[in-house]
């Protein structure tokens, strides 16, 4: 590529990841211009940059939220962020414990977890909110909307024009690129129907995009996925950080490393025994619980967490 002259030195951010390029927002004029980078760089929408004769620096990051895939695989889903913003609905349905392990991986690396239940015009949306707020009403936000009628979203524009950068995730279907399209007209973002065999979404968002929202606040809109595996959790932050504990952990358990197993003194079993724990939800924490302590077993992982400690 040419030197572009104009671009030495200049700060920004990137606003799209193509594999080989990607797109910054110069901060000084709003101007916009792509940069080739290397494939598998690790730079991902929302890192801040420098950018001095075609080449790109990233700046140091304040945040940054991870997630392992089904086959073991690091993804770093946005950087520089304050919010997650989790998008489900009662079709397609989310994979079990997606919700659960995006709030924990949210919590656990500084961010706020917020819930959008999207597609409220379904006719199965009732039985799933019904079903949902219950579990959740108590851990984080709750948005109850509808992209195709504009039900509530209103409310979720004012959420982010309180200055939020946020992400949407969610599996492909959900309505993630349909919200942001209701929120940004001009920007026409592709959407796609739900299979009718499976009741699985059709892959439309293929690279993360950033946007700044008219009423303030930016938003990532994210292609869709279906599992958000705990890379960068610990047991102890799972155990903490888990929704639906809040009250129970109030009361510290007696061991300051207690795994909520069989430990005794442990806050969150007397919950449970009480019955203010739902047993199926600590069902749900003790298949995770399993799932992070395998991922302690493999030494890439545990020495990707020992670094992450130390910085």
């Amino acid at each position: 590529m040419k030197e572009n002259k104009e671009n030495t030195g200049r700060l920004g951010v990137i606003v799209a990841h193509y594999g080989v390029a990607v797109d910054v927002l110069f901060a000084d004029d709003n101007s916009r211009t792509m940069v080739r980078v290397k494939r598998n760089s690790g730079h991902v929408v929302g890192d801040n940059v420098e950018v001095e004769a075609e080449i790109l620096t990233r700046l140091e990051r304040t945040s940054e939220l991870a997630r392992m895939d089904a086959r073991g695989g690091i993804h770093i889903v946005g950087a520089n962020l304050d919010i997650l913003c989790i998008v489900v609905t009662c079709e397609p349905i989310p994979s079990p414990g997606f919700i659960d392990r995006a709030i924990v991986a949210a919590r656990a690396s500084g961010h706020t977890p917020v819930l959008v239940l999207n597609k409220s015009d379904l006719a199965c949306f009732k039985d799933y909110e019904k079903a949902v707020r219950p579990l959740y009403n108590d851990s984080v936000e709750i948005f109850s909307i509808s992209a195709e009628t504009n039900d509530n979203l209103e409310e979720l524009k004012q959420f982010f024009s309180k200055g939020h950068r946020g992400i949407f995730v969610g599996s492909t279907g959900v309505g993630k690129s349909s919200i942001l399209n209701k929120f940004l007209p001009e920007i026409n973002l592709a959407t796609g129907e739900i299979s009718e065999s499976k009741k699985r979404g059709r892959h439309t968002t293929t690279v993360s995009t950033l946007h700044i929202l008219e009423d303030g606040g930016e938003l990532v809109d994210s292609p869709g996925f279906n599992d958000f595996g705990l890379v960068d959790t610990s047991v102890a932050e799972l155990a903490y950080y888990f929704p639906g504990f809040e009250a129970a952990t109030e009361t510290p358990c007696k061991f300051r490393d207690c795994k909520h197993r069989n430990e005794p003194g442990c806050s969150v079993m007397d919950a449970l025994a009480a019955g203010n724990i739902n047993r199926d939800r600590y069902k749900t924490y003790l298949q995770i619980l399993e799932e992070v302590e395998a991922i302690d077993l493999q030494p890439r992982y545990r020495e990707r967490r020992s670094r992450r400690k130390k910085n």
